[in-house]
């Protein structure tokens, strides 16, 4: 062939695609032949082990049951996970302290803790109590390994015919998990945890042990813990002396121990006794002669109607006292505590009355109230509608979310960096990833231009979250770290309070502003004393001073702007007429969580609704907001909260006019006291603080003489001696006061104004920041439609 390819030897020259193609073919061929051979080998091996008729069957079987198996353990571990975290052998131990508290001016509130060596051995507790409790709780006690699955069948099937909860199927060990480690939420998982925790318990301890412990934990009403506690609480004797009719009453009192207690309810008590005498008869423990003498001669308890122990309260302390005892090898103790039992018996009956009149319509089925001085004393805690039915304390242990009423420690750390009250903020907001922030009702903003008063009194979610933004999500947790809101985590939406905090932990960083920044942690022990008299403890003596943690400055003005709130914004429903007030209201996505956290000048108070299982509540058209109901609440107990109208003037804002009348009254007695020579003239320290009277007697006469009392106290000789209350520092005048200094309003950073606009000035007035001191005054004896602009997540 002739051509210019060949002649130039082209091919020679260029890549050989023939020979390529052929070696491709070749190796796939090759391949293909070898996966063939290889194939049918396996098959000519395993065709060997093929099983035909029966023996396949059993083989099918056997290789399903295994992988059925696998897969019910995987999820039978998951499952189990949860509850085996909750276990916690240290739980047992809760009665290593024996405490009696007492209110500051020493008369007894209750006690908490067992002594292990006063214990009483399973063998000493009469057999008519332990056989009337296994009769009534859980007869098979002795033949379930924890779970009683025929029981529990047999009482689903009464309350079905009943239609109604007419018998319970947990078992006594699963009722012991629920006290010693579960709350007590109804939520399926709560009950998955209780069942595995139940196992547990029946594979480290006896049933001996297990019931001895049932016996020791169980809450008995009154505030007393266990069988012993609550014989001596409702007979004044050893639970080893009781009869059968006594034994009765007490094993009815483990179900509902408030609902059936005598001294609550002494009928629901009798009729609850005789239905424990019928079981006891039932099961076989007894006949019917046997039980009759009990049934004549019902048990007779000590009166306690004059008597209510502060049970939220005293376990809040008991965990206080727990950790400021340990390691220092005392372990019978007495405290003096803060409590205020006039102001716990008001909060008591305002959470009850906001039940009662919007639980049922509402869907509202739990509550929570805590409530302080600014200086971070706790005077009342509410922890839940009924310590009897469960002593879970919502109100220090439950993390709900805060909604809106987080908004303050974004506003606050705004504050801190540069911004101020007048400063000049849009309805807008960048996005965060997928997120972008709604208000109220829907939608992005409306891009209008607001002071930053009025985006926190309104409770714009744009403007939360774009400052969150603008001025450092970290910076905002580093604020909440500082004020001792703990468990504060990064999140988009963390303006809006996605995140979980405790009613009582809200009440301490809101005080903070309300005392002027000082730290103002929650406490509820004044001091402590060893059985041998000695003090393990004092506050007094102890603890330093409370630091300066926020500017004065930027608590005044956020005072400011929380007033507005009250005033002008979501909260008007908690505004009161004879003092100021200031705080946030709060609700959460769905609605499950309603807050209001506010203050005086004397109070700070927090109080939540909600549902122990987050079930959302329900409304009317405009919902359940903390704006419509916990607004309200904290309304409601601040009006009867304060019988002395001298209340000091919040930090930031102008004394309110019937506090500069009450003023005025007091300094015209103290001059005309002055003047008759009844009393002296106050002399103030270099840093302001009234001077304290000297005392006639020396030290060491004061000293020997405390000593005395004390030992004549614990000896039962005397009665609590009088205390003299000491007289608060009013001013003379109240335009004395101090204002501060005119402040320039800069524009917002990363929020430019408009053109042409420039942010007003604020020249705030400062608050007294005297305080009215706080004296024991002796025995006490028991005597509008939501605004628009609340949200969800971050609602109002």
């Amino acid at each position: 062939m002739d051509d210019w390819f060949f002649r130039q030897g082209g091919r020679d020259r260029i890549i050989n695609w023939l020979g390529i193609d052929s070696k491709i073919n070749s190796v796939l061929t090759e391949t293909w032949v070898l996966i063939v051979d290889k194939w049918n080998a396996a098959e000519s091996f395993f065709a060997r082990f093929q099983l035909t008729g029966w023996r396949r069957l059993v083989n099918e079987l056997l290789s399903e049951t295994v992988s059925i198996a696998t897969a019910a353990f995987v999820v039978l571990y998951a499952a189990a996970l949860p509850a085996l975290l909750e276990f916690d052998e240290s739980k047992f131990l809760t009665g290593k302290f024996a405490v009696k508290f007492l209110d500051a001016n020493g008369n007894e509130l209750g006690k908490r803790g067992i002594l292990h060596n006063d214990a009483v051995p399973l063998n000493e507790i009469p057999d008519h109590l332990i056989k009337a409790t296994l009769a009534t709780e859980d007869r098979r006690f002795f033949e379930h390994y924890g779970v009683d699955f025929l029981g529990t069948a047999r009482a689903l099937a009464t309350n079905i015919q009943a239609n109604d909860v007419v018998q319970g199927g947990s078992t006594l060990t699963q009722q012991l998990a629920k006290n010693l480690f579960l709350s007590s939420e109804r939520s399926i998982e709560r009950k998955i945890k209780e069942l595995f925790l139940s196992f547990l318990l029946e594979s480290r301890y006896s049933k001996e042990e297990i019931l001895k412990l049932y016996f020791d934990r169980a809450y008995m009403g009154g505030g007393a813990f266990g069988v012993e506690a609550a014989s001596f609480y409702y007979f004044g004797k050893s639970v080893r002396e009781v009869n059968m009719a006594e034994a009765a009453l007490m094993a009815g009192l483990f179900k509902a121990p408030t609902k059936f207690a005598p001294h609550v309810n002494l009928a629901a008590s009798r009729a609850r006794t005789n239905e424990v005498l019928d079981n006891m008869v039932e099961a076989g423990f007894y006949t019917s002669g046997q039980v009759h003498s009990a049934r004549l001669q019902p048990a007779k308890t000590i009166d306690h109607s004059t008597t209510a122990s502060p049970d939220w309260f005293l376990d809040f302390a008991f965990d206080e006292i727990q950790r400021l005892a340990e390691g220092k090898n005392e372990y019978v103790l007495t405290a003096r505590t803060t409590i205020d039992m006039s102001l716990q018996r008001k909060a008591d009956e305002a959470v009850q009355a906001t039940l009662r009149k919007e639980g049922r319509a509402h869907g509202i089925g739990s509550a929570a109230m805590v409530v302080t001085e600014t200086d971070g004393a706790v005077r009342a805690v509410v922890g839940g509608p009924d310590y009897g039915d469960s002593q879970f304390n919502r109100a220090t242990k439950a993390k709900r979310q805060p909604g809106s009423s987080f908004k303050i420690y974004v506003y606050a750390a705004a504050l801190e960096n540069g911004y101020k009250p007048e400063t000049i903020v849009r309805d807008a907001s960048r996005s965060c990833g997928r997120w972008s922030p709604s208000n109220y009702g829907g939608g992005g903003g409306s891009g209008a231009r607001m002071p930053l008063w009025l985006a926190l009194a309104k409770s714009y979610n744009t403007v939360a979250a774009e400052l969150s933004f603008a001025v450092g999500r970290d910076k905002v947790i580093e604020l909440t770290n500082r004020l001792g809101v703990a468990g504060v985590t990064k999140s988009c939406s963390m303006a809006l309070g996605d995140g979980g905090v405790t009613v009582m932990d809200h009440v301490g960083g809101v005080a903070t502003f309300a005392n002027g920044g000082r730290l103002a942690r929650p406490f509820a022990i004044l001091d402590i004393t060893t059985s041998k008299g000695d003090l393990l403890y004092s506050r007094e003596r102890d603890e330093p001073p409370a630091p300066q943690i926020v500017k004065r400055q930027v608590a005044e003005q956020m005072n400011q702007m929380m007033q507005k709130v009250v005033t002008d914004g979501t909260g008007t429903r908690a505004a009161l007429d004879f003092t100021h007030a200031a705080g946030k209201t709060g609700t959460s996505t769905g609605p499950k969580d309603a807050w209001f956290v506010g203050f005086t000048g004397k109070y700070v108070a927090g109080v939540w609704l909600g549902n122990d299982d987050n079930r959302p509540m329900r409304g009317g058209s405009s919902g359940v907001t903390g704006g419509q109901f916990a607004a309200p609440l904290w309304h409601a107990f601040m009006t009867v909260a304060h019988t002395d109208m001298n209340i000091p003037t919040i930090p930031g804002l102008e004394p309110h006019p019937v506090q500069i009348a009450e003023q005025q009254r007091a300094a015209e007695q103290k001059a005309a006291e002055i003047a008759a020579g009844i009393s002296q003239p106050d002399v103030a320290n270099a840093d302001g603080t009234p001077q304290r009277p000297q005392s006639i007697l020396p030290d060491r006469t004061r000293d020997a003489l405390k000593v005395l009392s004390a030992a004549l106290r614990k000896a039962g000789t005397i009665g609590t001696l009088p205390v003299t209350p000491a007289k608060a520092t009013v001013p003379a005048s109240p335009t004395s006061l101090p204002t501060s200094p005119t402040t320039s309003a800069p524009a917002t950073p990363g929020l430019p104004l408009p053109p042409g606009n420039t942010a007003p000035d604020v020249a705030p007035n400062a608050a007294d920041d005297r305080r009215a001191t706080l004296a024991p005054v002796g025995k006490r004896r028991a005597n509008s439609i939501a605004d628009p602009s609340e949200d969800r997540l971050g609602g109002n």
